[in-house]
Parts: structure tokens; sequence; C-alpha cells
């Protein structure tokens, strides 16, 4: 799989999962962290949630002209890692105020669009020599898999970030928490009573840990302990982002020299002998324009479905599913036990693979016996039943991401030998179906729950809300429905643009992905208005709408780099 690619690929896969490990990390927090400490609504922070995710992807555009025009990829990409650095910086601050939040984002927003479509376009530049193009379908995808092993340990260093700082606070998780003390804070200060003062004293006791240095004296004074230091321990998860994206900023300048012959501007290279430079014609460039912009379009309704998986999902997951699970489904949701388990199955693999060299089947009796004995030892120290939080569902989708890669990367490789393989675009409308059925299986268990209008916190018991096996579920077809879709994406945007628009046309990509994501948080209302499997309809239409169009404009799309 990796055989044959250049290394710059290498470092711009490991300075991109620097910044993704970072980002993810944020945004298994970011609805939690802004309904936790400024009690917003799934309205009000799906709306702050859609125009951060709009700016991340829309600001590309400035850094796709930016590169192409002043500064070159290298430079732009550079000033977007030390941006991004300083922003989640600020947002690690305790005690910031909503418009010091405001601010931050909208510097990591900056930061992003200068880094994320820029890096991109050097990706598929190292792929513009005739000696890899070849590669370039896979070398995304590669890439791709590098982005979402960052994502993966992501939500479990939130997590252990937010556990550890509300245990030295004496305090334990609890989701509805937040969002009572929050009301009852505001009944307290209209002089209204609160009618959930006797559950929300029952959930305080519940969380707070004897002898862990914090005693319950009343609601007001819990409500607002509880509130702060949950809100620090999502603070100090930012801080753990600025410090991989400043990892980030290192790989990409220490190891320059793989990538520097490609980090050239198009009207540099022009005027060297030694760059073989494409020319299209007006009317060349212009084809190729206009199936970039229909591609564009669909994009916008993939991602604003896609992007409900750290909207309307997170909440399904703190709102609906399990808060306990029994020890064997916790592996799932433990990296301690997950992780030995994971290297005790690439160890049997190495040992029953029949090209492995005896060095190798060394390595797998090692990690057999090392990656069984640590799951071992994990595994039996769990209780019959384990907590398990929303924000660690977030880890699934980068999971089955780096594992998936592989066997699909695979099965396109066997249909191309059999000169079978779908092109860029068959692959792009079939993961348009993919996420439909994906979208599909949350119609099916949302209906008969109770709708999100008439949930009330801490109302729901366990035996009222739905095994987590059902969003495992649809996070793995999603997955599918992602290999299929996005890294194809870029990597057919990479092939079709014009070179001296190279930068802007990742920027577009990642613009209508911006639009998408927008939409994603202003759909909000409807989540709050219907009931939940009409919702979850809605997106299944919307998918199913736009393959129908990938597969009408085919022959556009698949054209769009003949003459």
């Amino acid at each position: 799989m990796l055989k044959g690619h250049p290394k710059g690929l290498f470092v711009f896969l490991f300075a991109n999962m620097g910044e993704r490990f970072g980002y993810y990390t944020m945004m298994a927090i970011f609805i939690l962290f802004m309904q936790a400490k400024f009690g917003l609504d799934a309205k009000a922070a799906g709306a702050v949630y859609g125009t951060f995710l709009f700016g991340i992807y829309f600001i590309p555009l400035l850094g796709g002209i930016i590169a192409d025009k002043f500064l070159g990829f290298g430079k732009t990409i550079t000033l977007g890692i030390i941006l991004m650095i300083g922003g989640y910086f600020m947002l690690s601050q305790p005690g910031s105020g909503l418009h010091f939040v405001y601010l931050s984002l909208g510097v990591v927003s900056i930061g992003t669009g200068f880094f994320k479509g820029n890096l991109q376009a050097l990706v598929g530049k190292l792929y513009d020599d005739a000696k890899y193009t070849k590669f370039r379908d896979s070398a995304f995808n590669i890439f791709y898999m590098g982005i979402n092993i960052g994502a993966f340990f992501a939500p479990s260093a939130a997590q252990a970030m937010s556990n550890y700082i509300l245990g030295k606070g004496g305090l334990t998780y609890n989701a509805n928490i937040p969002s009572m003390a929050h009301e009852f804070l505001k009944a307290s200060a209209d002089g209204q009573t609160y009618e959930k003062a006797d559950e929300l004293t029952k959930l305080a006791n519940e969380a707070i840990v004897q002898g862990g240095g914090y005693q319950f004296t009343n609601l007001t004074d819990f409500s607002n302990y509880y509130i702060d230091i949950l809100s620090q321990s999502y603070s100090y998860g930012f801080g753990i982002a600025a410090i991989s994206i400043f990892v980030s900023l290192i790989i990409f300048l220490v190891f320059r020299k793989t990538y520097k012959h490609v980090d050239v501007m198009h009207k540099h290279a022009k005027q060297q002998e030694n760059h073989n430079i494409i020319e299209l014609t007006p009317k060349q460039s212009n084809k190729r324009l206009r199936a970039l912009a229909l591609l564009f379009i669909v994009n916008i309704f993939f991602w604003m479905a896609f992007h409900q998986n750290g909207f309307t999902l997170t909440i399904f997951a703190r709102d609906y599913t399990f808060t306990e699970v029994n020890s064997f489904t916790y592996i799932l949701f433990d990296l301690n036990a997950l992780l030995p388990i994971i290297a005790a199955i690439i160890g049997v693999i190495l040992l029953i693979g029949k090209k492995t060299s005896g060095l190798w089947k060394g390595v797998g009796v090692v990690l057999v016996i090392v990656g069984g004995g640590l799951a071992y030892y994990t595994i039996s120290s769990f209780n019959s039943t384990m907590p398990i939080t929303p924000m660690i569902f977030q880890h699934f989708n980068p999971i089955f991401i780096v594992f998936l890669t592989p066997i699909i990367i695979g099965i396109f490789a066997a249909l191309n030998k059999r000169g079978k393989e779908p092109s860029a675009p068959r692959k792009i409308g079939i993961g348009l179906f993919l996420a439909a059925a994906s979208f599909l299986l949350m119609v099916l268990v949302s209906a008969g729950l109770v709708s999100p209008r008439d949930f009330i916190p801490g109302a729901l018991a366990d035996s009222m809300r739905v095994t987590p096996y059902w969003l495992i579920a649809t996070y793995f077809s999603l997955t599918i429905s992602e290999l299929f879709y996005s890294p194809i994406g870029i990597s057919f945007v990479s092939k079709v643009a014009p070179p001296q628009y190279a930068g802007l046309m990742q920027g577009g990509w990642l613009g209508s992905t911006a639009i998408g994501n927008m939409l994603a948080g202003l759909i909000g209302p409807f989540w709050e208005q219907w009931e939940m499997w009409q919702f979850f309809l809605l997106l299944v239409g919307m998918l199913l709408i736009s393959a129908v169009f990938i597969f009408s404009i085919m022959k556009t799309l698949e054209s769009a780099t003949e003459d």
C-alpha cells in the first residue's frame, strides 16, 4: 500500500495527523463545552458550531488565493499553523467569556484556512510527476488515513483530560448536570422555584467523590462549581490541541527538503526549465472548472449530513444512548483495552502471513503475547458495568477509517487489475448512496423515541435508551461512505484543477464543504421541532438526490480531463 510513493507524502501525512489530532480533540468536546460553560441550547450551540465549521472550511478559498498569487504554499501553510497554535492556546484559557471564545475560534478558522487546502494541493503536486500519477487516488486514501489516526486518539485524549480535571476537583462526569445546573441558576436569579431541585441534589451527591476535597453545601454553590470545573476540563483539552499542532509545525519545517521541489508557485515554475508545466487553453480550463463547480454543489449536501457527527449524533449519544455498558462492550470505548487487542490481532496477521519473513513472525509473536497480556490485565479490572461519555463516540469514525482504508485500497487495486475499477466520480456517487443508507439506520432506531423538544434532562433512564451499537453501526457505515467520497473527491480536484488554480480549487472544495458545515449547524431548529426520525429522513433524502444528480452528470465529470 505504501510502496512507490514519494517521501513528501509521509511528511504531509504526519504534519496533517498532528493538526487533525488537535482539531478532533477540540471537536469531541466543542458542543459539550458551549452548552456546559454558557448554557446554550441545541439551536444556539448548533449555530456557533455551524458558523465555526463554515469558517475553517470556507477560508481555504482565501488561503488558496494567497498561496497561488502571493506567498506560495509552504509559507502560507506555516503561517496557518502558527495561527492555529495561537487560537487553540487562547481557547485553553479558563474563565474566558463568550466573545473571547468567538475571537479564538476566528483565529483557529483563519489558521486552518491557510493550512488545510494548501497542504492538499501540495500532495496533489507530488503526483503530477508521471511516475507517480497512477498512485494519486491511493495517495489521498493514505493521506486521509493519517488524518484519522490523529482523530482516533483525540476523543480519548479529551476524555482523559476532562476526567483528570474533574477528579482533581472531587467530581465525576454526569451528562445531565450541566443543563440542570444552568436551569437552576437561571430560576434562582429570576426568583423562581426550580421544580427539579430534588433530582439535581441527588445527581450532585452521586457526582461528588467521597474524600475528593469538595463538600456539598447548597445547590447554588454546587451548580456554579460543577459548571466551572467541567468548563476548565474542556479548556485544558483545547490546550492539548495547541501542543499537537506545534508538533505539526516542527515536522513540516524540519523535513522541507522532501517536498521543496513542488513548493513552487505556478508563475515561477513556468520560468524554470526543470519544471514540466501543463498549459491549458481557456476552453480546457473552463471545461474543468465547470466540472468542479458541479461537484462542489453536491459536496455541500454530503458534509451537511456527515458533520452531524459532532452535533446531533453527539447529542443523541448523550441523551438517548446507554450511559453504562457491560464490560465486553466497554472494550470498544477504552483504549487501554482496545489498543492491545489491535496489537494482538496485527501479531496474528503477521504470524499467518505466507510472505512474512522470520523477523516479522518474531514481531508477531511478541505482539500476540504482550498485546494479549495487557488486554487481559486491563479487561480483568473492569466492573460488570462501566460508564461511557458521549465524547468517546467520536473515536469510532477515525479508527474505522484506519482499518478500512487498506481494505478499500485493496479492493480498488483488485478491480483495477481486472479493468473494472470505478472512475473517481462513480466512487463519489457510490459514497453518497452509502451515506444515505447510514442515516437510514438512524431513522429506524429513532422511531418511537421521545422527540428532542419533549426531552427532559435527567428523566430518561437507561431502560428507555438504546444500545450504543446503533451509533457504532452508523459510524461504521458512514466511514465506508466517507472513504468512497472524501479522499477520492480531493484526489479528483487535484487532478482536474487547472495548474494556476491548484490552491484555489482545493479551497473551492473546502469552501463548499464549509457551506455544508454551516447547514449542519443551522438545521438545528428542525432537530428541536421535528420527530427525530423525520430529521434523519431529511438527511437521507438530501443524500439520495445528490447521488442521483452525480450519476446524471457522470459524462461531464469523467470527461473533464480529456482533450
